[in-house]
């Protein structure tokens, strides 16, 4: 099945949408759920493609997961936990890269672990080299077989001294996974310290592990034998929630987002509010809007935490075609996250992408012939065109350029966007947007 959107553009957006938990937590915190003697309830938990793939390779592996119908919940018991066949865990080889993190609460909870070949945007590298070198260095034999790597454990996992050359999301979630029941002592360097990762920390202590941060981007966790349930409500997304707000923003429109957190967004919003978008933010949520007049350009670095987050750049790289002047847009975190402004160039974007890292200070890819920098000059009128989208961040930034272009766009591959937009063409619908949806065999 695939479904296409048909958008007929020009019309602000207005109206209120609901984000929940966020996509960089939810399925991590549904894996955590592994390492317990006993259920975990999981609130806020929203209805994306990510959390339906946890959930089936959850109970291949014995884990009974329960939804609340009424509020959304999820109750997940993983006392029958088991060794999966391959063949089953193959059938979602591609379909996402949370399966890695698996690994340790696996070894754990039966011994063993088969992750199948990974899928996930195409914006970068993003090798999995860092998750199986944490799990070697726990102790792990990590091999090699037909559609998938076999992970084991003979001798179980123990604690150990890592440090990580670059502050890798995933590979922080692995050590936190693996090394709460490993025995003995973890102390991990260069890690990552995003709200997202933060809360998975709440979520393990709230299960009984033992974990501290300091404030040099250190992570110690004390080994304990046995773990139990947690109840947690997840953390909103923000990702989702700045893209709104850039929705808001490109198609002049004015848009509520219920959960939108400012603790969590305060680098989004200086940058936003320096553009020139308005906002008003609130106890329940923020109100996003174009407060008329011209937008501002600017010069933009993404970073890892507490910096601007890759995800955030590329719905608001559409924003800045709208600006009066240049901009530049230096991207430190993912070497091939500007692909998709090839379809905003044939939209009439006025987008040059380069080599050389046009940021403060050169970063890791200025060396390695990554196209990783973009000049954005604007104002430029954009117009409807044919598009495929290449990957989550860069489809939604698609959809929103069709949505504030004048004539018609026909948008096909959307089905990526499911897996981090919550119902997101109803909540388009319930904005006004003037679309059809089609889909077909």
């Amino acid at each position: 099945m695939s479904s296409v959107l048909t958008i007929r553009g020009g019309v602000p957006l207005t109206g209120r949408v609901t984000v929940r938990g966020a996509k960089n937590l939810v399925p991590k915190a549904m894996v955590a759920a592994l390492l317990g003697s006993e259920p975990s309830v999981l609130r806020n938990v929203p209805e994306i493609k990510d959390v339906e793939v946890v959930t089936s390779l959850l109970q291949l592996h014995g884990v009974t997961v329960v939804k609340d119908p009424a509020t959304g919940d999820l109750t997940l018991d993983p006392k029958d936990a088991k060794t999966a066949s391959s063949t089953a865990i193959d059938a979602h080889a591609g379909d996402s890269r949370i399966p890695i993190l698996l690994c340790g609460p696996l070894i754990h909870a039966i011994g063993e672990a088969f992750i199948p070949d990974l899928g996930g945007c195409k914006i970068g590298d993003r090798p999995i080299d860092y998750h199986l070198n944490v799990l070697r260095q726990f102790g792990a034999v990590v091999e090699k077989r037909p559609g998938g790597i076999h992970i084991s454990a003979p001798n179980g996992l123990h604690g150990a001294k890592i440090s990580l050359p670059y502050p890798s999301v995933g590979a922080t979630e692995q050590v936190l996974l693996s090394a709460t029941r490993a025995e003995g002592i973890t102390e991990l360097s260069g890690a990552a310290t995003e709200p997202e990762v933060v809360d998975l920390i709440a979520v393990l202590q709230k299960m009984g592990a033992i974990i501290s941060v300091q404030t040099d981007r250190t992570i110690r966790i004390e080994g304990v034998k046995d773990l139990g349930g947690y109840n947690h409500r997840a953390l909103a997304d923000r990702n989702e929630s700045a893209s709104w707000a850039s929705a808001a923003l490109v198609t002049r429109g004015d848009i509520f987002v219920e959960g939108a957190s400012q603790r969590d967004m305060m680098t989004f919003l200086n940058t936003y509010r320096k553009v020139g978008g308005g906002m008003d933010i609130g106890d329940d949520g923020i109100r996003f809007y174009h407060p008329g007049g011209k937008l501002t350009p600017l010069v933009l670095e993404t970073d890892v935490h507490p910096g601007f987050m890759t995800d955030w750049q590329q719905p608001l790289v559409v924003a800045l075609t709208q600006a009066e002047g240049v901009s530049i847009v230096h991207e430190t975190v993912y070497e091939n996250r500007f692909g998709f402004t090839d379809a905003l160039a044939r939209m009439g974007a006025n987008i040059q992408v380069h080599r050389e890292c046009l940021g403060s200070v050169p970063c890791r890819f200025g060396q390695r012939n990554f196209l990783h920098s973009a000049v954005i000059s604007g104002p430029t009128p954009l117009r409807g065109t044919e598009i495929d989208i290449p990957d989550l961040r860069g489809g939604f930034s698609h959809l929103i350029a069709a949505l504030a272009a004048t004539g018609t766009s026909r948008v096909t591959g959307i089905d990526i966007i499911n897996r981090g937009y919550e119902r997101f063409t109803e909540k388009l619908a319930g904005l006004g947007a003037d679309f059809d949806l089609t889909t077909t065999k």
